[in-house]
């Protein structure tokens, strides 16, 4: 998890600027595209169509490191939560599963006359939601 997390610091807020890292990194080291061809050991041709694929995500990660290594760069990627850290990725998750059993739950007591209160509610859904988040059982990804 703190391996994730510190991506997230690092690499958090970073986008993709428009034309690509390829074309970004190139243009920002003022080599043209001949001359980074010559040194991947690549046509013009296969250099624009790298750039090109890169805009569009059809690019490998494969691809993606060999130019970096002829760039005199290195290809770095991530996977990181979209919002916060791995813990707050986890306990939204956690919070949603156990306001749909809740939920569940009290419809079914509520047919048989044992419903609980709004207060009840909320502090059982806090209760199994931090529950959930701890333990992670093996069904915490699974759909409801």
């Amino acid at each position: 998890m703190r391996i994730v997390d510190r991506a997230v610091e690092q690499v958090g807020s970073l986008r993709i600027p428009p034309e690509g890292w390829l074309t970004t990194m190139r243009k920002a080291l003022g080599m043209s595209v001949a001359q980074l061809a010559r040194r991947a050991g690549v046509t013009k041709a296969a250099i624009y169509q790298a750039e090109r694929q890169e805009r569009e995500r059809g690019i490998t990660i494969r691809q993606m490191e060999k130019l970096a290594d002829s760039l005199e760069g290195r290809f770095v990627y991530a996977i990181v939560p979209a919002h916060g850290e791995v813990r707050d990725h986890l306990r939204v998750r956690a919070r949603a599963k156990a306001e749909g059993i809740v939920r569940r739950t009290s419809s079914h007591m509520a047919l048989e006359k044992q419903s609980l209160t709004n207060e009840q509610l909320v502090q059982e859904t806090e209760r199994l939601a931090n529950w959930l988040a701890d333990d992670m059982p093996s069904d915490f990804w699974d759909e409801q």
